[in-house]
């Protein structure tokens, strides 16, 4: 319909994520496969799944800052097209290693992983960008979510079509499959998106007026204007402790998410003995809660805010109350006797992680909404160093202490997350008094 063109944009940013995700967790089904054609151990499979969170640091950091100063779709175009290359690579990112590092197959894994994590980097720091532009006030919440929804929808989609095509060819076709899926989204997406809704014909006028609308902003929020310039420097980001706070418990969040996403199909062939053709349905159970909470979480985050005109318990107190229900379904993961009592602790607390999934990214929005991409970036940046950790250190953990312990650090990693959100105060900070003389 005319009057809500914006939920176009939000539709096709939540495919992107699909797409997006897809894209980055089928390796890790494709592990036995890779593992017996390169000899890689479990130290090295984790270093490989972890090459990713590399690129995807300074891929967000600079994507950001990038969607602030030059728009959102010049962002998108770019980061779009070059994870799509880089997907593509993976393919042959073993050969490329043994030709041009010394042999190396796994360096060249490194080598790939890293560029297609850069490209990747953006995503979400964009999406804020392009939810500060589009969103009517009322709506960030739900509207940051629907953009999430791809992650759990598509990192629970990543095991069926994973596995269909891992049945059907070889694993090097799988990525290049993925990433012609890529290029055309991108195609699509330039010719139905502008950075603005102003710029765009199929926006109406009073769809328009919604979108800026000041009647429903709280005292502490802000809105985006068009052409709004701002003053506000990067660094201001690290004077801010609610920005702070509220990207450590963004971290909470990322950890589990890569955590599961790289790791699941290798523990549950090793520790059950499934095999390639079960890991379809059983790698998409953890993943079914979330793809409800994640919506849940947007709408009871705004409907909060509208019941008690409280920001900081309409973000930080939904955020803190899940967080503490993940880190307790997680540490009761290594005492359950059965594969349904593991499978179902499992969803229950990836679920309520991804609750106030969009709790994180509204606090910025909330916030700074000018600097939503700059901030954001910061903001991902923190976070992303999960996807670093959280594969590596898993790899060390499991041929240590076994995998009962990688379930223990994602419980610890969600209790530092809940401490950070009890210190975050979303909205603008009133300026302190100055005497007059």
């Amino acid at each position: 319909m005319k009057h809500s063109y914006r939920y176009n944009i939000l539709f096709m940013m939540v495919l992107m994520v699909i797409i997006n995700y897809i894209d980055r967790g089928a390796i890790s089904y494709a592990s036995e496969q890779i593992i017996a054609e390169f000899g890689f151990n479990a130290i090295a499979w984790g270093a490989v799944l972890g090459y990713f969170g590399y690129g995807y640091l300074f891929g967000a950091l600079f994507g950001g800052a990038l969607a602030d100063k030059k728009g959102p779709k010049f962002v998108w175009i770019i980061i779009g097209l070059g994870w799509s290359i880089f997907v593509m690579a993976t393919a042959f990112a073993g050969e490329i290693g043994i030709a041009l590092f010394g042999g190396s197959a796994l360096f060249g894994f490194a080598f790939i992983r890293i560029l297609f994590g850069f490209f990747e980097g953006p995503t979400f720091s964009t999406i804020n960008k392009t939810v500060a532009n589009w969103a009517t006030p009322r709506e960030r919440g739900f509207a940051v979510s629907l953009g999430l929804l791809g992650t759990p929808l598509g990192a629970m989609l990543t095991a069926p079509v994973a596995v269909f095509l891992l049945s059907v060819t070889s694993w090097k076709v799988m990525f290049l499959i993925l990433a012609a899926l890529g290029l055309i989204w991108v195609i699509i997406w330039t010719k139905m998106f502008t950075n603005l809704p102003e710029e765009h014909p199929k926006v109406s006028k009073e769809e328009l007026e919604k979108i800026r609308s000041q009647s429903d902003l709280l005292p502490d929020e802000q809105l985006v204007k068009a052409e709004e310039k701002s003053d506000i420097r990067w660094f201001h980001f690290f004077k801010n402790p609610t920005l702070v706070f509220n990207a450590i418990g963004y971290f909470a969040f990322q950890y589990i998410n890569f955590l599961l996403l790289t790791w699941t199909p290798k523990y549950l062939q090793d520790e059950f003995g499934f095999q390639l053709s079960s890991l379809w349905y059983l790698g998409m159970i953890p993943w079914i809660g979330a793809c409800f909470t994640v919506l849940l979480g947007g709408k009871l985050s705004d409907h909060l805010r509208m019941k008690t005109g409280s920001l900081r318990i309409a973000r930080s107190g939904l955020a803190v109350v899940s967080l503490l229900l993940t880190a307790g379904c997680f540490m009761l993961i290594p005492s359950a006797n059965s594969i349904a009592g593991v499978m179902v602790l499992m969803t229950i607390g990836n679920a309520f992680n991804s609750l106030p999934n969009s709790v994180y990214w509204s606090v910025i929005i909330d916030t700074e909404p000018s600097k939503a991409g700059t901030f954001g970036g910061i903001t991902h940046f923190i976070t992303n160093t999960a996807t670093i950790i959280a594969p590596t250190l898993t790899g060390f953990l499991v041929i240590s202490y076994g995998y009962s312990s990688m379930f223990t650090a994602a419980a610890v990693a969600s209790v530092i997350g809940m401490v950070a959100m009890l210190f975050v105060k979303p909205g603008k900070r009133k300026p302190k008094n100055i005497a007059v003389v």
